[in-house]
C-alpha cells in the first residue's frame, strides 16, 4: 500500500471540506491530556473488578505500543488476528469500530468494561453466545503497559473511526482450550510480586493496584545522591559522602593529601583546617594526656561524628586513634576520672561517650581509621559491634568502662582530638 502525504496549509477558521483532509489531520495522534486520561481510566476500571483482584497491576503508557497500535489502526479492520510485532512479543489487543463522531475513547473503554456482565469468574468463561474478551484483556492482571491509537476509515461513503489498544504483556491466553484466569481474587495488593510490591490507590479506586514501589529500600539519599535500588545504597554526587550523601567533602588540600574514601584532607605537619590551609601557631594547645609523645585533647563540647572530625581537623589534628592496649587503658582511666568532674561548655550531648576516628566502610566490609589504616587492635565491648541503629561510627562508651561501641554517626558525643609527636615538636620550636 502506498501512502501519499499531502501538504497541509492552515489558516484561521479553516473548514475541513472532505474525508481525505480529515484523515490527514487525524493522524497527528493522541495528545498528552488524552493519553493520560486513557491510562487513568484503565486503572480506575481495573480497580473495580468483582470479585476484588489480589494481583491487579497498575497500567503505564508505552509510546512504542502506541505506535504499534497506530500501525494496526491504519488497516481499518477489527478482525485481523495479530499477536506479535517487531518490538514486542505476546501483545494483547482490543479493537472497536464505531461510526465517526458517535464515541470517544472514554466511551469505548467503558463499553469494553461493560462486558463484565458476560464473564463468569468462577468458571473463567464467557456466557454462552456472548462476548467478554475485550473485558478480560482490559483487566488482565499482569498486563502493565498500554498504548492506544485511533484512525479514520472511509467505508461506503461513510466515515468510521477505529479504536485500538495494545497491551503488554498480553492476555486472553488459553490452556488446553480453556481461558487462563485473568486475575487472582483476594484482598487487593495481597498477591503483588516482589518487583511490584508497591500499592497504588486513589480516592476514586475501589481497590489498589500493584506497582513498582517508589522506594523499596525505605531510605532517601536527599538532593546530593540517588538511590541504587538493587543494592539499597546511595550513590553520592561528586563532593558528597556518608550513608545518605549528607556530608559535603572537598578534594582541595593545600598542605596535605585528600583521602577520597574518607572524604577529607590529611594535613601535613604544622597545618590544619578543612583544606589544610591554616598554619598552626604555638602556643595553641594544652594537652590533656600525652602518651608515647602523642597529645590527646578532650573536647568540652559535643557534636556529631562528622562535626567532631571537622573540629579536630581545624585544630591541625585528627580524631583519636587507639592502636594498643596501653593507649586504651590510659584513655579509659582518664575519661573515668572526668565523670566525677565533668566540666563542659554546654550540655548539648546525648551520652557520656566520646568519638574515636574509626568508622565502618561498607565497600571494604571492615572498620578503618580515618587515615585509612586497617584496624589491627580493637577493644569493642561485649556483644559489639551490633549495628544497632545502623551504627557506622565508633565511640568510647561510658557504660562499658569506655570500651568501644558502634553508634549512629549523627549522635552528639564529646570527642578526643589527637596530635602526633611531630606536631608537638613544631609547637615547641615555635614555628
Amino acid at each position: 500500500m502506498v501512502l501519499f502525504l499531502l501538504p497541509v496549509f492552515t489558516c484561521t477558521h479553516r473548514i475541513v471540506t472532505n474525508i481525505s483532509e480529515l484523515q490527514i489531520i487525524h493522524t497527528a495522534g493522541l495528545g498528552v491530556k488524552e493519553l493520560t486520561h486513557i491510562v487513568a481510566q484503565h486503572n480506575r476500571l481495573r480497580s473495580r473488578v468483582q470479585p476484588m483482584a489480589a494481583n491487579m497491576q497498575k497500567m503505564e503508557w508505552n509510546e512504542t505500543l502506541a505506535i504499534v497500535a497506530k500501525e494496526r489502526a491504519t488497516m481499518c479492520q477489527a478482525d485481523i488476528p495479530l499477536h506479535q510485532s517487531s518490538s514486542f512479543s505476546h501483545i494483547g489487543w482490543n479493537v472497536r469500530l464505531s461510526v465517526y463522531g458517535t464515541a470517544s475513547f472514554s466511551d469505548i473503554l467503558d463499553s469494553w468494561f461493560e462486558e463484565e456482565k458476560n464473564f463468569l469468574y468462577l468458571s473463567g468463561q464467557c456466557r454462552e453466545n456472548a462476548t467478554c474478551q475485550h473485558y478480560t484483556q482490559l483487566i488482565w492482571a499482569t498486563s502493565s503497559q498500554v498504548g492506544c491509537a485511533s484512525h479514520l476509515c472511509p467505508r461506503d461513503e461513510d466515515l468510521w473511526e477505529i479504536f485500538v489498544c495494545a497491551y503488554y504483556p498480553g492476555g486472553n491466553w488459553e490452556l488446553n482450550g480453556q481461558l487462563v484466569m485473568p486475575y487472582r481474587s483476594g484482598l487487593y495488593c495481597s498477591l503483588c510480586t516482589s518487583s511490584m510490591s508497591g500499592c497504588y490507590k486513589l480516592w476514586e479506586h475501589v481497590s489498589g493496584l500493584c506497582e513498582i514501589p517508589k522506594n523499596p529500600c525505605r531510605m532517601s539519599c536527599g538532593q546530593n545522591g540517588h538511590l541504587n535500588v538493587s543494592l539499597c545504597k546511595c550513590n553520592c554526587e561528586p563532593g558528597f559522602t556518608g550513608r545518605f550523601c549528607q556530608v559535603r567533602c572537598s578534594g582541595r588540600c593545600v598542605h596535605g593529601h585528600f583521602k577520597e574514601e574518607e572524604c577529607s584532607c590529611v594535613c601535613d605537619v604544622g597545618f590544619g583546617g578543612a583544606d589544610c590551609a591554616v598554619k598552626m601557631q604555638f602556643p595553641f594547645h594544652n594537652c590533656d594526656v600525652i602518651i608515647d609523645g602523642h597529645c590527646f585533647m578532650v573536647s568540652s563540647e559535643a557534636d556529631t561524628y562528622y562535626g567532631a572530625k571537622r573540629s579536630c581537623q581545624e585544630l591541625g589534628g585528627i580524631l583519636a586513634q587507639i592502636h594498643s592496649q596501653k593507649v586504651q587503658d590510659i584513655l579509659a582511666f582518664f575519661l573515668s576520672q572526668l565523670e566525677t568532674n565533668n566540666k563542659v561548655v554546654n550540655t548539648d550531648f546525648e551520652t557520656q561517650n566520646f568519638w574515636l576516628g574509626l568508622t565502618y566502610k561498607p565497600l571494604k566490609d571492615s572498620f578503618r581509621w580515618d587515615t585509612g589504616e586497617i584496624l589491627r587492635f580493637s577493644s569493642f565491648a561485649f556483644g559489639q559491634p551490633d549495628n544497632q541503629g545502623f551504627g557506622n561510627c565508633v565511640e568510647l562508651q561510658a557504660l562499658t568502662a569506655f570500651n568501644w561501641n558502634d553508634q549512629r554517626c549523627k549522635a552528639r558525643n564529646r570527642y578526643i582530638c589527637q596530635h602526633a609527636s611531630e606536631h608537638i615538636a613544631q609547637w615547641n620550636n615555635g614555628r
